[in-house]
C-alpha cells in the first residue's frame, strides 16, 4: 500500500505543477484514486478534510467580495499609490502590510484581504498584478510562524509544547520566534527589493476613490478581532474559526439584501466563492490524508532519527532544511503534527532543550511552503485569485520570487534560532 500511495502522490504533484489550469481536477481525481485503492478508507474522507480551513476560506472570500464592492480596497490602493514613488515600492508596501496582518490572522484570510488592493492598483496602472499578489502571498506565509495565531502550524506547536501567546515573543528569558521571523522578514524584503528592480513604472497622482459602504470593512475588522480573541480561550469546537468567518459572511449578505431588496443577492453571494481553490484544497487534504494513513509521513520522521547520529547541530540542520523541502510539496499541517513527537523524542534521548528543534521545525515547515505555488494554502488562494482575473501563473513565474525570498528568510532564521536556543 505504501508504494502505491507514494506513486499516486508523486504523480499528483507532478501534474499539479505541470497543469496549473487543471489543478482542482487533478487533486479531486487523485483524491478519488486514494479512496478507490483503499489507501484512505472512505469513512475517513470527511474527517480528513480540514473543514475549519474550508469554512474560513469560504466565509472570508464572501466577506472580501462585499469588501471589494464597498470600494474600500480601491480607496486603500489610492492611498498607497499616493505615498509610494513607483510600482516597486507599492508592491513592497503591500507585502509589509500583508505581513503585519498575517501575524495575527490566518495566511489565507490575509491574502483574501490584501490581494484585492493589489489587483485594484494593477488595474489603475494597467500593469500585471502577478508580482504583487505573489509578494503578498509569500509575505503572509512568512509571518504565519511569528505568533501563536498566525498559522495552523504555530497552533499545533503551541498546543504540543504548551506555549501561550506571549511565549512566541519571549520564552525562558530568551527572544522568541517572533523576533527571528522579523529578522527573516527584513532580509526577505531586501531580496524582494532587488527582485522587483525592473518595476520602475512611475505612479502619477490619482483621484481618491470614495467608499460607498463601511459595513464590510467593519465585518473584516470584527473577524480579525474575534479570531485573535478565541485563540486566548480553550474551546472544543474544531471549526470555531471557520464558523466565525462563515457567520459574519452570512450577516453581511443578509444585511446587503435588506439594504438593496434585491432577490439576486444570495445567488450572487454563492457565485462569488472561488470553487476552484476550495475544491483544490479539499482534494489535497484527502491526498495528504492518504499519505499519512499509509504511514509514509511517519517514515519521513524515522529517517531523521537514523541520520542524526546524536549530533544536535546535524539533527537541527536536517529538520530545518528537510522541512523546507517537504513543505514545498506537501501540506505542512500533517507533517508538523507527525514531526512534533519525533522532535520531542530526539530531544529527550539526547537530554537537550527541545525548543531549538521545535522552532527549527516551525521555521522550515512554515516558510518552505513559499518555494512553490502549491506549497501553502495562501499560495493556492493567491493563484486562484489571479486565475479568476485572467492571469494563469506558471510555476517558474512564482518560483522567481518564492525561492530567493524563502531562502533569505530561512537562512536568517536558521542561524538566529541556533544562536539563541542551541
Amino acid at each position: 500500500m505504501k508504494s502505491t500511495a507514494l506513486i499516486l502522490f508523486v504523480l499528483t504533484y507532478i501534474l499539479l505543477l505541470a497543469m496549473p489550469k487543471r489543478r482542482a481536477h487533478v487533486a479531486l481525481i487523485f483524491a478519488a484514486l486514494f479512496v478507490s485503492f483503499n489507501i484512505l478508507p472512505f469513512n475517513k474522507v470527511f474527517t480528513t478534510i480540514d473543514w475549519n480551513v474550508i469554512l474560513m476560506i469560504g466565509g472570508t472570500m464572501g466577506i472580501v467580495e462585499l469588501f471589494i464592492a464597498s470600494k474600500m480596497p480601491a480607496y486603500l490602493a489610492d492611498l498607497i499609490l499616493q505615498k509610494t514613488p513607483d510600482v516597486k515600492w507599492a508592491i513592497i508596501a503591500l507585502s509589509l502590510f500583508a505581513s503585519l496582518i498575517s501575524a495575527f490572522i490566518d495566511n489565507v484570510a490575509t491574502v483574501l484581504i490584501v490581494a484585492p488592493i493589489a489587483l485594484d492598483i494593477a488595474k489603475k496602472l494597467k500593469i500585471s498584478p502577478v508580482s504583487s499578489v505573489i509578494a503578498i502571498a509569500v509575505a503572509s506565509n512568512l509571518q504565519g510562524a511569528a505568533t501563536l495565531v498566525g498559522d495552523t502550524t504555530s497552533i499545533l506547536l503551541g498546543g504540543y509544547a504548551n506555549l501561550d501567546f506571549l511565549d512566541f515573543f519571549f520564552h525562558q528569558g530568551r527572544l522568541g520566534i517572533f523576533w527571528v521571523v522579523q529578522a527573516g522578514a527584513i532580509a526577505a524584503t531586501v531580496i524582494l527589493y532587488f527582485i522587483l528592480g525592473k518595476h520602475h513604472e512611475p505612479i502619477n497622482a490619482v483621484e481618491i476613490t470614495k467608499v460607498n459602504d463601511y459595513i464590510p470593512t467593519y465585518l473584516l475588522l470584527l473577524m480579525i478581532v474575534l479570531l485573535i480573541t478565541v485563540s486566548f480561550f480553550p474551546h472544543d469546537i474544531a471549526i470555531m474559526n471557520g464558523l466565525i468567518c462563515t457567520i459574519l459572511f452570512i450577516i453581511g449578505v443578509v444585511r446587503e439584501y435588506f439594504k438593496t431588496k434585491d432577490t439576486n443577492t444570495f445567488k450572487n453571494a454563492i457565485k462569488s466563492l472561488d470553487y476552484f481553490t476550495i475544491t483544490l484544497l479539499m482534494g489535497l487534504f484527502v491526498v495528504v490524508g492518504g499519505l499519512n494513513e499509509s504511514g509514509i509521513i511517519h517514515d519521513i520522521g524515522e529517517i531523521f532519527v537514523r541520520l542524526s547520529n546524536n549530533n544536535l547541530f546535524l539533527i537541527y540542520t536536517l529538520i530545518v532544511w528537510a522541512s523546507v523541502l517537504f513543505s514545498a510539496f506537501i501540506d505542512n499541517i500533517p507533517y508538523v503534527a507527525t514531526m512534533l513527537p519525533v522532535v520531542a523524542s530526539i530531544a529527550l534521548s539526547m537530554n537537550v532543550d527541545p525548543n531549538v528543534l521545535y522552532f527549527g521545525l516551525l521555521t522550515g515547515a512554515t516558510l518552505g511552503g513559499n518555494l512553490t505555488p502549491i506549497g501553502a494554502s495562501a499560495n493556492i488562494t493567491a493563484m486562484g485569485m489571479l486565475k479568476r482575473n485572467g492571469y494563469d501563473v506558471k510555476t517558474s513565474q512564482f518560483m522567481k520570487i518564492g525561492v530567493p525570498y524563502t531562502l533569505a528568510a530561512v537562512i536568517v532564521g536558521y542561524i538566529l534560532i541556533w544562536m539563541i536556543w542551541a
